[in-house]
Protein backbone atom coordinates (compact mmCIF):
# COMPACT_ATOMS: atom_id res chain seq x y z
CA UNK A 1 0.00 0.00 0.00
CA UNK A 2 1.84 3.19 -1.03
CA UNK A 3 0.43 6.58 0.26
CA UNK A 4 1.18 10.06 -0.64
CA UNK A 5 1.86 11.08 2.40
CA UNK A 6 -0.05 12.23 5.99
CA UNK A 7 -1.45 15.64 5.33
CA UNK A 8 -3.47 17.34 8.60
CA UNK A 9 -6.99 19.57 8.06
CA UNK A 10 -4.59 22.65 8.12
CA UNK A 11 -2.55 21.30 4.67
CA UNK A 12 0.61 20.77 6.89
CA UNK A 13 2.38 17.25 5.50
CA UNK A 14 3.51 15.43 8.74
CA UNK A 15 6.61 13.61 7.43
CA UNK A 16 8.80 13.75 10.64
CA UNK A 17 8.33 11.58 13.59
CA UNK A 18 9.68 11.67 17.14
CA UNK A 19 9.49 8.31 19.01
CA UNK A 20 9.77 7.83 22.39
CA UNK A 21 11.79 4.60 23.27
CA UNK A 22 11.81 5.01 27.21
CA UNK A 23 10.45 7.33 30.08
CA UNK A 24 13.61 6.48 32.34
CA UNK A 25 17.02 8.45 32.23
CA UNK A 26 20.34 8.21 34.58
CA UNK A 27 19.17 12.39 35.05
CA UNK A 28 16.99 14.21 37.30
CA UNK A 29 16.79 17.60 35.17
CA UNK A 30 15.29 20.46 37.08
CA UNK A 31 12.98 21.31 33.62
CA UNK A 32 12.20 17.74 32.78
CA UNK A 33 10.97 16.16 35.57
CA UNK A 34 10.93 15.97 39.45
CA UNK A 35 13.70 14.38 41.92
CA UNK A 36 11.42 11.26 42.92
CA UNK A 37 9.97 10.00 39.21
CA UNK A 38 7.62 6.99 39.19
CA UNK A 39 8.54 5.05 35.95
CA UNK A 40 5.54 3.36 34.10
CA UNK A 41 5.65 -0.38 34.83
CA UNK A 42 7.47 -2.42 31.60
CA UNK A 43 3.80 -3.96 30.46
CA UNK A 44 3.17 -0.73 30.04
CA UNK A 45 5.01 0.39 27.40
CA UNK A 46 6.11 -0.67 23.98
CA UNK A 47 8.46 -3.47 22.77
CA UNK A 48 11.13 -2.62 21.00
CA UNK A 49 9.25 -4.75 17.85
CA UNK A 50 6.19 -2.83 18.50
CA UNK A 51 8.32 0.88 18.05
CA UNK A 52 9.97 -0.41 15.02
CA UNK A 53 6.76 -1.55 13.59
CA UNK A 54 5.21 1.93 14.55
CA UNK A 55 8.38 3.16 13.05
CA UNK A 56 8.07 1.02 9.77
CA UNK A 57 4.51 1.87 8.99
CA UNK A 58 5.19 5.90 9.60
CA UNK A 59 7.69 5.03 6.56
CA UNK A 60 5.44 3.73 4.30
CA UNK A 61 3.18 7.07 4.74
CA UNK A 62 5.93 9.19 3.45
CA UNK A 63 7.99 9.76 6.92
CA UNK A 64 11.51 10.98 5.69
CA UNK A 65 12.83 11.82 9.16
CA UNK A 66 13.07 9.92 12.66
CA UNK A 67 14.44 11.09 15.94
CA UNK A 68 14.47 8.74 18.81
CA UNK A 69 13.96 10.46 22.41
CA UNK A 70 13.41 9.58 25.99
CA UNK A 71 13.73 9.98 28.38
CA UNK A 72 17.46 9.17 28.11
CA UNK A 73 16.81 6.81 25.16
CA UNK A 74 20.60 4.66 25.69
CA UNK A 75 19.68 3.72 28.93
CA UNK A 76 16.63 1.24 26.90
CA UNK A 77 18.25 -2.41 27.00
CA UNK A 78 18.91 -2.98 23.42
CA UNK A 79 18.81 0.16 21.65
CA UNK A 80 21.20 -0.57 19.16
CA UNK A 81 19.08 -3.53 17.63
CA UNK A 82 16.36 -0.85 17.31
CA UNK A 83 19.06 1.51 16.06
CA UNK A 84 20.28 -1.14 13.61
CA UNK A 85 16.95 -2.05 12.69
CA UNK A 86 15.01 1.91 11.85
CA UNK A 87 18.60 2.47 10.02
CA UNK A 88 18.20 0.19 7.57
CA UNK A 89 14.67 1.90 6.78
CA UNK A 90 16.24 4.26 4.20
CA UNK A 91 15.63 7.86 6.04
CA UNK A 92 16.61 11.11 4.87
CA UNK A 93 17.86 11.65 8.61
CA UNK A 94 17.66 9.44 11.55
CA UNK A 95 18.81 11.28 14.59
CA UNK A 96 18.99 10.76 18.61
CA UNK A 97 18.41 13.20 21.86
CA UNK A 98 20.40 12.40 24.59
CA UNK A 99 21.80 13.33 27.66
CA UNK A 100 25.62 11.94 26.20
CA UNK A 101 26.32 10.58 29.34
CA UNK A 102 26.47 6.94 27.73
CA UNK A 103 28.31 8.31 24.15
CA UNK A 104 31.72 6.87 25.74
CA UNK A 105 30.61 3.50 25.42
CA UNK A 106 28.05 3.36 22.44
CA UNK A 107 28.77 6.12 20.16
CA UNK A 108 30.99 4.01 17.19
CA UNK A 109 27.93 0.90 17.57
CA UNK A 110 25.41 3.99 17.36
CA UNK A 111 27.10 5.39 14.11
CA UNK A 112 28.03 1.97 12.65
CA UNK A 113 24.33 1.26 12.98
CA UNK A 114 23.07 3.56 10.96
CA UNK A 115 22.29 6.74 13.28
CA UNK A 116 22.88 10.23 11.06
CA UNK A 117 23.00 12.79 13.86
CA UNK A 118 22.97 13.46 17.51
CA UNK A 119 21.16 15.96 20.11
CA UNK A 120 23.49 16.33 23.01
CA UNK A 121 21.79 18.35 25.93
CA UNK A 122 24.53 20.55 27.47
CA UNK A 123 23.29 23.03 30.19
CA UNK A 124 26.70 23.75 31.84
CA UNK A 125 29.96 24.10 31.31
CA UNK A 126 30.84 23.85 35.17
CA UNK A 127 30.93 20.63 37.29
CA UNK A 128 28.73 21.85 40.11
CA UNK A 129 26.56 24.16 38.34
CA UNK A 130 25.87 20.80 35.75
CA UNK A 131 25.20 18.46 38.51
CA UNK A 132 23.01 20.85 40.26
CA UNK A 133 20.82 21.36 37.02
CA UNK A 134 21.24 17.33 36.44
CA UNK A 135 21.04 16.77 39.73
CA UNK A 136 23.05 13.40 38.74
CA UNK A 137 24.76 14.04 36.03
CA UNK A 138 28.85 14.26 35.94
CA UNK A 139 29.97 17.14 33.36
CA UNK A 140 32.91 15.44 32.42
CA UNK A 141 31.08 11.90 31.08
CA UNK A 142 28.97 13.82 29.06
CA UNK A 143 32.33 16.25 27.80
CA UNK A 144 34.09 12.87 26.95
CA UNK A 145 31.01 11.51 25.11
CA UNK A 146 30.53 14.27 23.08
CA UNK A 147 34.56 13.82 22.28
CA UNK A 148 33.58 10.18 21.48
CA UNK A 149 30.37 11.64 19.30
CA UNK A 150 33.14 13.31 17.12
CA UNK A 151 35.59 10.45 16.55
CA UNK A 152 32.79 8.19 16.18
CA UNK A 153 32.43 10.29 12.58
CA UNK A 154 29.34 11.80 13.41
CA UNK A 155 29.62 14.85 11.12
CA UNK A 156 26.22 16.63 13.04
CA UNK A 157 26.18 17.07 16.50
CA UNK A 158 24.07 19.65 17.86
CA UNK A 159 24.57 20.81 21.04
CA UNK A 160 20.89 21.81 23.27
CA UNK A 161 20.94 24.18 26.29
CA UNK A 162 17.63 25.07 28.33
CA UNK A 163 18.34 28.63 29.55
CA UNK A 164 17.34 29.35 33.02
CA UNK A 165 17.45 32.54 34.13
CA UNK A 166 20.05 32.76 37.33
CA UNK A 167 21.17 29.56 36.81
CA UNK A 168 23.07 29.31 33.17
CA UNK A 169 22.40 32.37 31.85
CA UNK A 170 25.33 34.07 32.31
CA UNK A 171 27.30 30.74 30.99
CA UNK A 172 25.68 31.45 27.08
CA UNK A 173 28.95 33.34 25.62
CA UNK A 174 31.22 30.36 26.91
CA UNK A 175 28.83 27.60 25.57
CA UNK A 176 28.99 29.28 22.56
CA UNK A 177 32.88 29.38 22.63
CA UNK A 178 32.49 25.60 23.48
CA UNK A 179 30.53 25.00 19.95
CA UNK A 180 32.88 27.31 18.16
CA UNK A 181 35.99 25.79 18.85
CA UNK A 182 34.56 21.96 18.64
CA UNK A 183 32.70 22.97 15.48
CA UNK A 184 28.88 22.15 16.92
CA UNK A 185 25.66 23.69 16.04
CA UNK A 186 24.45 24.85 19.21
CA UNK A 187 20.60 25.77 20.13
CA UNK A 188 19.14 27.15 23.12
CA UNK A 189 15.80 26.69 24.02
CA UNK A 190 13.08 28.42 26.09
CA UNK A 191 12.06 26.20 29.10
CA UNK A 192 8.46 24.43 28.66
CA UNK A 193 5.63 24.46 31.06
CA UNK A 194 5.51 20.35 31.12
CA UNK A 195 4.85 19.05 34.38
CA UNK A 196 4.45 20.42 37.52
CA UNK A 197 7.69 21.43 39.18
CA UNK A 198 8.31 23.24 42.66
CA UNK A 199 12.40 23.22 42.23
CA UNK A 200 11.74 26.51 40.83
CA UNK A 201 8.99 29.03 38.95
CA UNK A 202 9.54 28.63 35.73
CA UNK A 203 7.65 31.87 35.49
CA UNK A 204 10.79 34.03 36.88
CA UNK A 205 13.39 31.57 35.41
CA UNK A 206 11.92 32.28 31.90
CA UNK A 207 14.68 33.39 29.44
CA UNK A 208 13.71 34.41 26.03
CA UNK A 209 15.54 33.68 22.89
CA UNK A 210 15.71 37.71 21.85
CA UNK A 211 17.76 38.13 25.41
CA UNK A 212 19.98 35.14 24.54
CA UNK A 213 20.14 36.63 21.28
CA UNK A 214 21.23 39.76 22.43
CA UNK A 215 23.85 38.21 24.87
CA UNK A 216 25.64 36.72 22.55
CA UNK A 217 25.04 39.78 20.05
CA UNK A 218 27.72 41.50 22.48
CA UNK A 219 30.22 39.12 21.51
CA UNK A 220 29.62 37.66 17.52
CA UNK A 221 27.38 39.06 14.93
CA UNK A 222 24.16 36.56 14.33
CA UNK A 223 22.69 36.63 10.61
CA UNK A 224 19.43 35.01 10.19
CA UNK A 225 19.72 32.18 7.89
CA UNK A 226 16.81 30.38 5.39
CA UNK A 227 17.55 26.88 7.14
CA UNK A 228 14.81 24.86 7.80
CA UNK A 229 15.11 21.59 9.21
CA UNK A 230 11.59 20.99 9.50
CA UNK A 231 11.96 21.42 13.42
CA UNK A 232 10.98 24.28 15.26
CA UNK A 233 14.15 26.22 15.80
CA UNK A 234 15.37 29.80 14.07
CA UNK A 235 18.93 29.67 12.96
CA UNK A 236 21.53 32.45 13.07
CA UNK A 237 25.29 32.08 11.42
CA UNK A 238 28.66 34.52 12.97
CA UNK A 239 30.34 35.97 9.91
CA UNK A 240 33.81 34.12 11.29
CA UNK A 241 32.34 30.43 12.51
CA UNK A 242 30.64 27.74 10.21
CA UNK A 243 28.25 27.22 13.06
CA UNK A 244 24.96 27.15 12.99
CA UNK A 245 22.97 29.43 16.59
CA UNK A 246 19.53 28.17 16.89
CA UNK A 247 16.71 29.11 18.72
CA UNK A 248 13.94 27.08 20.69
CA UNK A 249 11.14 29.71 21.16
CA UNK A 250 7.87 28.53 22.34
CA UNK A 251 6.45 31.25 24.46
CA UNK A 252 8.12 34.33 22.53
CA UNK A 253 7.77 33.22 18.54
CA UNK A 254 5.10 30.77 18.02
CA UNK A 255 6.41 28.20 15.24
CA UNK A 256 3.16 26.31 14.37
CA UNK A 257 2.47 27.13 11.07
CA UNK A 258 5.25 25.08 9.49
CA UNK A 259 4.85 22.20 12.29
CA UNK A 260 5.36 18.59 10.07
CA UNK A 261 5.97 16.44 12.86
CA UNK A 262 3.86 14.35 15.64
CA UNK A 263 5.18 12.46 18.33
CA UNK A 264 4.55 8.90 19.73
CA UNK A 265 5.44 8.37 23.42
CA UNK A 266 6.80 4.84 24.95
CA UNK A 267 3.40 4.18 25.84
CA UNK A 268 2.38 4.53 22.37
CA UNK A 269 0.19 7.65 22.58
CA UNK A 270 0.47 9.33 19.52
CA UNK A 271 0.50 12.84 20.22
CA UNK A 272 -0.26 15.44 17.64
CA UNK A 273 1.08 18.91 19.01
CA UNK A 274 4.31 18.76 22.08
CA UNK A 275 1.56 21.55 23.97
CA UNK A 276 -1.86 19.95 23.46
CA UNK A 277 -3.27 16.42 24.92
CA UNK A 278 -4.85 15.77 21.26
CA UNK A 279 -3.42 11.81 21.13
CA UNK A 280 -4.48 8.71 19.74
CA UNK A 281 -3.61 5.28 21.58
CA UNK A 282 -1.39 3.25 19.10
CA UNK A 283 -0.32 0.33 21.39
CA UNK A 284 -4.17 -1.00 21.77
CA UNK A 285 -4.50 -1.78 18.03
CA UNK A 286 -0.54 -2.96 18.43
CA UNK A 287 -1.54 -5.38 21.22
CA UNK A 288 -5.55 -6.10 20.07
CA UNK A 289 -4.39 -6.39 16.38
CA UNK A 290 -0.33 -7.95 16.14
CA UNK A 291 0.52 -7.63 12.80
CA UNK A 292 -2.03 -5.42 11.27
CA UNK A 293 -0.18 -2.76 9.33
CA UNK A 294 -3.42 -1.84 7.30
CA UNK A 295 -5.37 -1.51 10.45
CA UNK A 296 -2.33 0.39 12.18
CA UNK A 297 -1.81 2.91 9.12
CA UNK A 298 -5.58 3.93 9.14
CA UNK A 299 -4.95 5.01 12.91
CA UNK A 300 -2.29 7.00 11.56
CA UNK A 301 -3.58 8.74 8.65
CA UNK A 302 -7.05 9.60 11.04
CA UNK A 303 -4.94 11.09 13.63
CA UNK A 304 -3.84 13.88 11.27
CA UNK A 305 -7.55 15.00 11.31
CA UNK A 306 -6.91 15.46 15.56
CA UNK A 307 -3.82 17.96 14.87
CA UNK A 308 -4.28 21.32 16.18
CA UNK A 309 -3.14 24.63 14.53
CA UNK A 310 -1.15 25.30 17.36
CA UNK A 311 -0.03 24.96 20.74
CA UNK A 312 -1.06 27.64 23.85
CA UNK A 313 1.58 27.91 26.31
CA UNK A 314 2.09 30.07 28.73
CA UNK A 315 4.86 32.21 29.83
CA UNK A 316 4.09 33.04 33.25
CA UNK A 317 5.04 29.51 34.29
CA UNK A 318 1.46 28.04 34.49
CA UNK A 319 1.47 24.44 33.91
CA UNK A 320 -0.74 23.24 31.04
CA UNK A 321 0.38 19.92 30.47
CA UNK A 322 0.78 17.78 33.15
CA UNK A 323 2.76 15.42 31.61
CA UNK A 324 6.83 15.70 32.33
CA UNK A 325 8.80 15.90 29.16
CA UNK A 326 10.69 12.62 30.11
CA UNK A 327 6.89 11.27 29.21
CA UNK A 328 6.75 13.67 25.88
CA UNK A 329 9.93 12.71 24.03
CA UNK A 330 12.14 15.72 23.63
Amino acid sequence: MSHSGLKDRFGRTVNYVRLSVTDRCDFRCVYCMAEEMTFLPRDDIMSLEEIAQVARNFVSLGTRKIRLTGGEPLVRRGILDLVREIGSYGLCDFAMTTNGSHLPALADELRKGGLHRLNISLDSLNAEKFHAITRTGTLSQVLDGIDAAREAGFEKIKLNTVVMKGRNDEEIPDLIAFARTRNLDITFIEEMPLGKISEHDRGLALCTSDEVRSIIGQHHELKLTGDDTGGPARYYRMPDSSIRVGFISPHSHNFCSACNRVRMTVEGRLLLCLGNEHSVDLLQILREHPGDDELLREAMIAAMDLKPERHHFSSKGDVEILRFMNMTGG
